[in-house]
């Protein structure tokens, strides 16, 4: 059962979490053209509309590594409990920020000083928000103190 749901969480992470990261990172340049060329706002409402839908997807990840941790009985290792820190983290600057501020852009038009302001506070939330990704990666690669082997 651990292989199931071990497979099923990790498939969950690469296919709803790296559209999320790519979309995001995507989005603030997009955001500057479509500011001087309003052809360019199709492109941006799709990478906001991936960003939304895969983020919903996206909770499974945690669900499924939760039910991992516990199926291995390693819920209580230190690294598990980084991990759901940064992934609350991670969650938290994905919600509270970085699709706010996705949606703040899409309502706002032409060149004007708050869409310079809010791409690059964009671009900086969700670079913080791919960095905790990162560190969740590899934290569940290399697992510090397991005693599940590697």
């Amino acid at each position: 059962m651990t292989a199931v749901l071990l497979s099923l969480h990790v498939l969950a992470a690469i296919l709803a979490v790296g559209p999320v990261c790519v979309a995001a990172s995507m989005f603030p340049p997009e955001a500057r053209r479509a500011a001087a060329d309003p052809d360019a706002g199709a492109r941006l409402r799709v990478l906001g509309r991936i960003c939304r839908t895969y983020a919903l997807i996206g909770i499974a990840v945690p669900v499924l590594g939760l039910a991992t941790a516990a199926a291995m009985g390693v819920l209580t290792e230190a690294w598990v409990l980084v991990s759901i820190v940064l992934t609350t983290a991670a969650a938290g600057v994905l919600a509270g920020v970085v699709l706010p501020r996705q949606r703040a852009l899409l309502a706002a038009s032409g060149p004007t000083d708050t869409v310079t302001a809010l791409t690059g506070r964009l671009a900086g939330a969700t670079g913080v928000f791919n960095l905790l990704w990162a560190t969740v990666t590899v934290l569940m690669i290399v697992r510090p103190g397991s005693t599940t082997g590697v």
